[in-house]
């Protein structure tokens, strides 16, 4: 994933248009794959075969016109502890504000690399308006313009030239990382404690207990595990202290570092969209899925109230129907270790790898039993395929033309992978090349 860098700035100067603008440059290689609507809060980019994750803090919430209220200041105060670098966006249009001045004074006193901005300067007869903003005490200043392009590969340069060239973590092949995400309250650090028989976390009643993230190594039936138990994140409209705010990017980095999310959901309040959107991240990042459906205590007697939820999670997540559930109390210790079960079917399929022969022997036959639709003139013709990675299985099939390659046939195939190979439990992935 690489650092992870957060655009900041007061409202209305352009954060969500810069972010719209710098994930989807020509130059820049977005992970964008499919996963539920949603809003999007982060994109992993790839400039000049550098990684690393924007963060609009704009989109978490809508601050209102005042410029700098108390809570704004904490959500600056928290962007820049819990990201690498920071793009302080302004409004070279308006000159600068008080709320400008007192947001430089934060950044000023910060170690992190900052990197001011200065928004809607659309060519350089206009690049002038920018010299008042060297008084910030903030360099480089750099000019841009969100809405129509100006000065973005100049920005993307110059943050990417600043990231060092790290080797990748090292993967330790006997051990599962397992990354515990949910909403707050859910039980995220009640289940580890249960899972582990001691108080080894800090556990509240209050949403958001869980400030920081705390990586739980142990073993269980010889076999080694990492637990990353990670803040709640919660619901854009009910954030009420701006601390929930950057959860969000600590869940980002634990799903980067692990295998298998585990996705507590809360048996004793609606399946929300809030859920959905989780799995929704842990699924754009590729990554096997377990839903712990926490609180089952409560409802298990209650034949409609089990109906009803039975009913929520086939609508609401159906798009991670793969996913196996296990329902479970982390307060009385029931069926929590059945989640464990789980994890290791889940990690089995996830890093299964498949010999290129078995893969073009099943293709074949997919493709005899239903070839694809024509488009047009063209046609497709496939002449082989490979499974290029693990973790998740990830298939490449070399095609004619992959502009032709229709999103519900793209479907029929990876359904048909997962059912000839019983990849039951984790997501696939299907590039398509041309050859």
């Amino acid at each position: 994933m690489g650092p992870i860098i957060a655009i900041v700035g007061r409202p209305n100067v352009g954060k969500s248009t810069l972010f719209n603008r710098l994930s989807r440059s020509r130059d820049a290689l977005v992970d964008n794959m499919p996963g539920v609507t949603r809003d999007r809060l982060y994109a992993t980019i790839v400039h000049d075969n550098i990684p690393f994750t924007l963060v609009d803090t704009g989109g978490f919430e809508d601050l209102g016109q005042d410029p700098l209220l108390g809570m704004v200041r904490d959500q600056v105060l928290h962007a820049v502890e819990e990201s690498d670098a920071i793009i302080f966006l302004v409004d070279g249009r308006q000159g600068i504000l008080p709320g400008d001045e007192e947001m430089a004074d934060i950044l000023r006193r910060t170690e992190k690399k900052v990197y001011l901005a200065v928004n809607k300067i659309d060519g350089p007869e206009h690049d002038h308006l920018s010299t008042e903003f060297y008084r910030l005490g903030i360099e480089p200043v750099l000019t841009v313009s969100a809405a129509h392009g100006y000065g973005i590969k100049a920005l993307l340069a110059t943050v990417t030239a600043d990231i060092p060239r790290t080797p990748p973590e090292r993967d330790d092949e006997d051990q599962i990382r397992i990354s515990v995400l949910g909403r707050p309250n859910a039980g995220k650090s009640s289940l580890i404690n249960r899972i582990l028989g001691h108080e080894r976390l800090v556990v509240s009643n209050l949403p958001g207990t869980t400030r920081d993230s705390v990586d739980t190594p142990f073993t269980w039936q010889g076999k080694k595990y990492l637990l990353i138990d990670t803040a709640g994140i919660r619901k854009k409209s009910k954030v009420k202290k701006r601390i929930e705010k950057f959860s969000v990017i600590k869940a980002l980095r634990s799903l980067d570092r692990c295998h298998i999310a585990a996705i507590l959901l809360d048996a004793g309040r609606e399946i929300s969209e809030q859920d959905a959107r989780i799995c929704g991240y842990a699924l754009d990042k590729g990554k096997g899925i377990v839903l712990a459906l926490n609180k089952w205590d409560l409802v298990k007697k209650d034949q409609h109230k089990r109906t009803y939820l039975e009913r929520e999670m086939d609508r609401r997540l159906k798009f991670v129907s793969f996913a196996p559930m296990v329902r479970i109390s982390a307060l009385t210790g029931e069926r929590v270790m059945r989640l464990l079960k789980k994890i290791d079917v889940v990690y089995a399929d996830y890093s299964r790898r498949i010999h290129t022969a078995e893969v073009n022997k099943a293709l074949a036959e997919m493709i005899q039993k239903h070839p694809p639709p024509r488009i047009g003139k063209g046609f497709l013709k496939f002449f082989y395929a490979t499974q290029s990675n693990t973790k998740p299985p990830t298939f490449v099939v070399f095609v004619n033309r992959p502009d032709m390659v229709h999103f519900s046939y793209e479907r029929f195939l990876t359904n048909q992978i997962r059912d000839h190979f019983a990849l039951m439990h984790t997501p696939i992935r299907l590039v398509f090349r041309q050859r």
